[in-house]
C-alpha cells in the first residue's frame, strides 16, 4: 500500500481534488508506473482519512451529486515525506515477465525463438519512440526523471535483446 499512498499522497501535495480529478490524472499521466485502478485509489484515500493524513470535504455544485473533496493536511505530508524518501533510497529487484521465456527457450527451435525475440526487440524500440515523445514537464523535474528512467530502462532491454540475438545466431 506504500507506493499507492505516496502516489496518491504526491497527487494532494499539489492541490485538493476529488476522486474523478485524482483517477483521471492517473489513468491518463501515471500508467507506466502504477497499475492502480479506481476501487483501489478509493479504498486507499479512505484508508489515508482513517489513518489521519487526509481530510474529507463534501462539496456540492448546482444539480449534482454531493462529491467528496481530498486535502492532504500536515500529518499527511509527514507521511508523505517519510514515504518519498523510503521510495528515493530503496533498491528494488525487478521482474520481468520475459524472463520466464528466457528460461525457457531451450525448448523452442532457434529458428522460431529468434524471430519471437526479434518481435520482442521491435516492440521495445517502439516504446522508447514512444515515451521519447513525452512532453517535458517544464519545472516538474521529477516526471522528467520518471520518465527519463523509462526511456533508459528500456534502452538496456534493447541492448540486452541485439547481444541475446547475435549469442543465438551464432549457435546454429
Amino acid at each position: 500500500m506504500e507506493h499507492r499512498s505516496l502516489i496518491l499522497l504526491g497527487l494532494l501535495m499539489g492541490q485538493s481534488q476529488h476522486g474523478y480529478q485524482i483517477n483521471e490524472f492517473i489513468e491518463r499521466n501515471l500508467s507506466t508506473v502504477t497499475n492502480m485502478k479506481k476501487p483501489t485509489a478509493y479504498a486507499t484515500l479512505d484508508k489515508l482519512n482513517q489513518k489521519g493524513f487526509i481530510d474529507i470535504q463534501l462539496e456540492q455544485e448546482g444539480n449534482r451529486p454531493t462529491r467528496k473533496v481530498y486535502s492532504i493536511n500536515e500529518s499527511g505530508r509527514n507521511y508523505f515525506y517519510k514515504l518519498l524518501l523510503n521510495n528515493l533510497s530503496s533498491a528494488e529487484s525487478v521482474n520481468y515477465q520475459g524472463d520466464i521465456g528466457l528460461m525457457f527457450i531451450d525448448f523452442l527451435p532457434m529458428e522460431k525463438a529468434i524471430p519471437a525475440l526479434k518481435e520482442r526487440l521491435k516492440k521495445n524500440e517502439y516504446l522508447i519512440e514512444l515515451f521519447k515523445k513525452t512532453p517535458t514537464h517544464g519545472n516538474r523535474t521529477g516526471v522528467n526523471l520518471a520518465v527519463e528512467h523509462k526511456i533508459t530502462m528500456l534502452e538496456a532491454e534493447v541492448a540486452f535483446l541485439e547481444k541475446t540475438i547475435k549469442r543465438l545466431l551464432h549457435l546454429d
